[in-house]
């Protein structure tokens, strides 16, 4: 099937849900539910964006800004999934519990504001990979229209081109807790020295890239091919002095690269089927 098909599709899945409320991170993947949604809903779509210290405050604004572009009604709200030790304790399943979090106030806002569905970002490719977080959104009756569909990531940036928006190559940009391995506490002070480290980097031009946190250790991702260019371009003790200012003591540089979900490469091949 083609991604004209597939979006002709996706107009008719909103058509008939006659109104929707889109949980919207921001992302290219909610970003584009959205856009659908308010082409063939106008005022019936809603996109809610859910808040808390895992959330990077520019991501937060790029949300407001790209609904503004679509012309969606943006509401926030607030969640509370620090509050949770099953989530900060961070167990293999720790986006379990966001996503429940997330789908436990989500879904009353909803029926509050009288639409009766909820719906999310999961596309095809979300299917295939460790993902504890849509099972929390399924048993919450929230629904998927990409993943429904089998619209990949791939197709997901190119309808997002097609259809002139300017995200549509936008780096992906997960929770921050992602960003600690499985086991190590979470706190908002871990949450924000990451998030202070990882636009820090922005700031110097580096986009697609992850800060891992392992205890008192920084762990820089870049895209393999842009590795040489950082260590020859960038002032390392001043990367590395503004990094301890933040809490770190080491610095390190990943030689292998970025590569999305590397810290699940540690769970047995079954726990990834689950």
């Amino acid at each position: 099937m083609s991604w004209t098909e597939k979006l002709e599709q996706l107009k008719e899945l909103f058509t008939e849900m006659e109104q929707a409320l889109i949980a919207y991170s921001g992302g290219v993947d909610s970003t584009l539910v959205a856009k659908i949604a308010y082409d063939v809903l106008g005022d019936r779509a809603l996109a809610v964006t859910a808040v808390s210290p895992s959330l990077l405050p520019e991501e937060l604004e790029d949300a407001k800004i790209q609904a503004a572009t679509i012309g969606i009604s943006h509401k926030i709200v607030q969640t509370q999934e620090m509050d949770n030790p099953n989530y900060t304790s961070n167990p293999v399943n720790r986006c379990y519990f966001c996503k429940s979090e997330l789908h436990d106030t989500l879904k009353p806002l909803a029926l509050e504001l009288g639409y009766p569905y909820v719906v999310d970002g999961v596309n095809a490719d979300d299917l295939h990979d460790y993902r504890p977080g849509i099972q929390a959104a399924k048993e919450r009756g929230a629904r998927s229209p990409l993943a429904e569909i089998g619209v990949t990531k791939a197709e997901v940036r190119q309808i997002s081109q097609q259809l002139g928006l300017p995200w549509w190559d936008k780096p992906a940009q997960p929770c921050l807790s992602s960003r600690f391995p499985y086991g190590e506490e979470i706190t908002i002070a871990k949450l924000q020295r990451v998030g202070r480290a990882e636009i820090y980097l922005r700031n110097l031009g580096w986009q697609n890239l992850r800060v891992r946190c392992e205890g008192d250790t920084a762990r820089i991702e870049l895209s393999p091919d842009k590795i040489k260019d950082f260590v020859m371009t960038t002032d390392l003790p001043t990367l590395v002095a503004a990094f301890q200012t933040w809490g770190f003591i080491y610095v390190t540089l990943d030689l292998e690269g970025y590569r999305s979900g590397k810290l699940n490469q540690v769970l047995p091949e079954v726990a990834l089927r689950k």
